[in-house]
């Protein structure tokens, strides 16, 4: 499983960078939105700290528009990857991306059928939202199931991002679904870390190192 990062935050993905098992980036303009400076220009770094995909979004929303702006983002780096949400208009504009050879990455999608339009117009990535299908009453890990089952069947090489992840539990989840790509906030990745019985494990070895020193200087 690839593991990104789902922030715009620079100091964020140093930190995640640095562990050794960052793979990509998934930004949208909110997270952008909080962030100090020129979009364009944090884009510009994080594709320099990251050497994966790094996810950028358009707020067009016709498809001629949504082509315009994905033609400026990708002068920024040959990493980044168009963000498009799955609308009419966005599926046009992924397939017209999709055979200029610009890979895109289809967002807000909550169904299969979503899943499917994107897979066919070409989309290099599919992010369903699971949190908010969660939130909604749904069980968002359902339909990451559904498509992984989908693309397996066809052998769509569309890949499956979970996104609008909230939890750790969320991201072992996703790996027993089989979903190859899953994009999380910092403080998920920083939850992946813990447990308690490390925590004690780490303070009773220590305990005990202490009491040989204390021996060896008795």
């Amino acid at each position: 499983m690839k593991f990104f990062i789902d922030t715009a935050s620079v100091k964020e993905i140093r930190e995640a960078a640095s562990y050794g098992i960052l793979d990509g980036v998934t930004t949208n303009p909110s997270l952008l939105s909080k962030e100090q400076g020129e979009p364009l220009a944090i884009l510009k770094e994080i594709c320099s700290i990251v050497d994966g995909p790094v996810s950028a979004e358009v707020v067009a929303l016709d498809k001629d528009g949504m082509v315009r702006e994905a033609l400026d983002l990708v002068k920024i780096h040959p990493n980044i990857v168009i963000k498009i949400p799955l609308t009419k208009e966005g599926v046009k504009a992924i397939r017209e991306l999709s055979q200029k050879g610009i890979r895109a990455n289809a967002t807000l999608v909550f169904s299969s059928n979503q899943a499917m339009l994107a897979a066919k117009a070409g989309a290099s990535f599919v992010s369903p939202f699971i949190g908010r299908l969660d939130d909604a009453g749904h069980v968002g890990m359902d339909l990451v199931r559904e498509i992984v089952t989908i693309y397996g069947n066809y052998g769509f090489e569309t890949e499956v991002i979970v996104a609008s992840v909230r939890n750790a539990l969320h991201v072992v989840d996703a790996a027993i679904a089989g979903a190859p790509i899953v994009t999380c906030p910092f403080n998920v990745i920083e939850l992946m870390f813990k447990h308690p019985l490390t925590d004690a494990g780490i303070k009773k070895f220590l305990e005990d190192w202490d009491k040989i020193k204390k021996r060896g200087q008795a």
